[in-house]
């Protein structure tokens, strides 16, 4: 509970005043159940009014890509990103892009959910083949970087990569990611920074709308595809300055 409330007044101290508690789900190594973590979640908020840290918190999940998924949700034991079951917060395995990624996508995308894909430039099979996430994007999936990724903590192809996938207009958030107070701590102010000063006022502002649109159940800023750019190394187009 005190590396929490240290870490929300780090959270405060970025400018955060609302933030996402996403614990993995169903990847192999935590289960971390629906109901669980909403308990948890209000027994934190009370500890931070207690505190009189302004900072408001809401119970989520980081669900990993799995043949269960949609039992999970079926049986009630999912979180969204919003109340409203509108955004989930997709998680695919580190290593690779599964084959059937695509049909689940499809069974969540009809039944009106929009996959949320956590750190896709984290995901080496999206690393190999970048048009993975332009087409994921096309199905109607939203992306959130780690802000962290975009300013090297992982190593240089990875932030390269964040950078290309924001200038492609693939990337629609940032997360935090926020762990602890050594590799993963909180970097959302630098990463604002940076994104302001690289793309510009507008594009940090839609990220920040996009975010509060997102935990609110709203729509996002439309995607314009028309200005969505493919990520296929391959092709001469990908490189954009």
């Amino acid at each position: 509970m005190q590396m929490s409330l240290d870490l929300a007044k780090e959270a405060v101290n970025q400018g955060i005043t609302n933030a996402l508690m996403t614990p993995h789900h169903m990847d192999g190594d935590y289960t971390n159940h629906k109901n669980d973590i909403v308990w948890r979640t209000a027994e934190f908020q009370s500890e931070l009014a207690n505190q009189q840290i302004p900072l408001k918190v809401y119970p989520s999940q980081e669900v990993h890509l799995t043949g269960q998924l949609m039992d999970a949700i079926s049986n009630n034991d999912i979180l969204f990103m919003d109340e409203t079951n509108r955004y989930l917060l997709l998680e695919l395995p580190h290593e690779m892009v599964p084959e059937y990624t695509a049909d689940m996508i499809f069974n969540l995308t009809t039944q009106g959910i929009t996959p949320v894909i956590a750190h896709p430039e984290r995901n080496l099979g999206i690393q190999e083949d970048p048009d993975k996430l332009y087409k994921f994007i096309q199905m109607g999936c939203l992306s959130q970087l780690t802000a962290s990724s975009y300013l090297g903590v992982f190593g240089e192809k990875v932030q390269t990569l964040t950078e290309q996938i924001i200038k492609a207009n693939l990337g629609f958030i940032f997360a935090s990611d926020a762990h602890n107070f050594e590799g993963r701590k909180y970097l959302m102010k630098d990463a604002f920074a940076k994104l302001e000063a690289e793309e510009g006022k507008r594009k940090a502002q839609l990220f920040n709308y996009n975010a509060k649109n997102i935990i609110n159940g709203d729509d996002v800023a439309e995607v314009d595809f028309s200005h969505i750019t493919s990520l296929n190394k391959k092709k001469k187009r990908f490189w954009i300055f």
